[in-house]
């Protein structure tokens, strides 16, 4: 499995992990095409707990970017999310998030730093990230 994603795409969400004090957090908008998560859009959505150690999306943004990307033709692929004081390696909160959302979770850290994962058989397995420059 691995997500392909464009450089664009995560150099902004790495830029705004590393200026934020909050974690931020979205949904990478895509196809999936076999064992493949093509990225053909990022969306951030507002963290409602404004917190640096969790995120809980807004519920009405959450709603209103599934709306769009499925007006688009495109599903969700994954959420992303950033660690700001932590690698980006799951939590036991990301865990919980990863079994009511089985897709690909990205996650990135405030050094630059990043990772994806997906829920398989109860079990954490990290993928690779390919990166598109289209």
């Amino acid at each position: 499995m691995q997500l392909m994603i464009r450089q664009n795409d995560l150099n902004s969400i790495i830029k705004a992990a590393k200026r934020n004090g909050a974690e931020i957090c979205g949904f990478l908008f895509g196809m999936r095409e076999g064992h493949t998560f093509r990225v053909g859009g990022v969306r951030f959505v507002t963290n409602r707990l404004d917190s640096p150690r969790e995120f809980e999306m807004e519920p009405l943004e959450m709603a209103e970017a599934i709306g769009e990307a499925e007006r688009r033709g495109l599903e969700v692929v994954g959420i992303f999310h950033s660690h700001l004081k932590c690698p980006p390696r799951p939590s036991e909160r990301d865990l919980e998030g990863m079994e009511v959302w089985p897709v690909v979770w990205l996650i990135v850290d405030g050094k630059g730093r990043y990772r994806a994962y997906v829920l398989k058989n109860g079990k954490i397995e990290e993928i690779k990230v390919g990166i598109r420059k289209f």
